[in-house]
């Protein structure tokens, strides 16, 4: 039987909100890390690289790349190689890098190269959204997985050996332009939309630094005037991103995880008054064939005659109540205390979801 589990989410030791660094409540609008990528080769490789025959653009990349060099390669030249691979390389460049700053590189084979261990990523541009480069990536990769196979066609996998990593492999060359010293107002998005917690973060800096200072613009963005100066701008933000400001309480939720077992339960869901009984029905059904043995004499044949025998339990289970306005920790000292195991509890939250006792969203992943 599938073992369950239940993990109670939610703060069952304290009751009231508890308070949070606004830095961890909320990000500043414009202040973000922008996406890059790029195409190139992984060189070196031990034999594990593309099949050319069926990776025609990695001769074309190889060519092209020869031709930069002043090397052309004679045209229909049967060209293997089984060193180098196609690859793809992507990267985040966070927020205010700038240029000579090194960022991590992902490199991936877009080809049929089975492994790219040992290989070196000859220098390749990363670009953004808008075509532009942003940093040139390059250096040996780290691969994490490995690819072994013998003569009589065994093999063996260990994660993804067709993937790797270069820490610090790419050379910041331009900065993203950021509206961070711009205007004299600042942006800051909540992480979860709460009217609650937007409430309590305009009330903390007005209480603070004034009235009209911070003013929300809907349940997820506070607008915050800032000061014109990007040197004042900074140590202004450096007081406002410590504030402990009181987190509105989560909507009430259970979440159960169809595929691992797994039932997370919020602390504010409550259930309406409820009857619930639990049991289970068990038949057993048991063949016992016997043996028929003729008389002497008789002329008979020996023969086996069937005999099944049919017994049904069922096990005895009270029935429970739950009142108005029951808590978290009720529903499970309740289920407990029938001898309800872990897997009967989602059947139970089912069923109080579709009778609408169930005071919280029922969410199956």
């Amino acid at each position: 039987m599938r073992k369950w589990i239940i993990t109670v989410a939610a703060l069952l030791l304290a009751s009231t909100a508890q308070a949070e660094r606004l830095k961890d409540l909320a990000s500043i609008q414009g202040v973000r890390s922008n996406q890059l990528i790029g195409y190139g080769l992984v060189v070196g490789l031990n034999g594990s690289g593309d099949q050319t025959t069926q990776t025609p653009f990695t001769v074309q990349t190889f060519n092209n790349m020869m031709a930069q060099f002043g090397i052309k390669v004679p045209e229909g030249g049967n060209v293997q190689l089984k060193n180098v691979a196609a690859v793809s390389i992507h990267a985040d460049l966070p927020p205010f890098a700038k240029p000579g700053q090194t960022i991590d590189v992902t490199i991936s084979s877009i080809g049929n190269a089975k492994s790219l261990r040992g290989g070196s990523l000859l220098m390749t541009p990363l670009k953004g959204i808008d075509g532009n480069t942003y940093a040139i990536a390059q250096g040996n990769l780290v691969v994490g997985g490995f690819d072994a196979s013998g003569a009589d066609g065994s093999r063996i996998t260990v994660n993804v050996p067709s993937a790797g990593r270069i820490p610090g492999g790419a050379t910041v060359e331009r900065p993203v332009p950021s509206g961070f010293d711009q205007g004299n107002t600042l942006t800051l998005n909540l992480n979860r939309p709460d009217f609650t917690t937007a409430k309590n973060i305009v009330d903390h800096i007005n209480e603070l630094l004034g009235p009209g200072v911070a003013q929300a613009l809907d349940g997820g963005s506070i607008r915050v005037s800032a000061p014109l100066d990007p040197s004042q701008r900074v140590d202004y933000l450096s007081i406002l991103e410590n504030l402990e400001v009181d987190v509105g309480q989560a909507v009430a939720k259970v979440i159960i995880n169809s595929r691992t077992g797994t039932i997370v339960i919020g602390q504010n869901v409550r259930v309406q008054p409820a009857a619930v009984t639990h049991g289970s029905l068990t038949v057993t059904i048991t063949e016992d064939p016997i043996v028929s043995q003729p008389g002497a004499l008789s002329g008979g044949e020996t023969a086996v005659v069937p005999r099944s025998r049919v017994g049904a339990d069922e096990e005895k289970k009270p029935m429970f109540k739950f009142g108005p306005g029951t808590t978290l920790d009720e529903i499970v000292r309740a289920v407990n205390q029938v001898g309800a195991a872990p897997s009967d509890l989602m059947a139970i939250l089912e069923a109080l979801k579709q009778a609408g006792a169930l005071q919280a969203d029922l969410i199956v992943i």
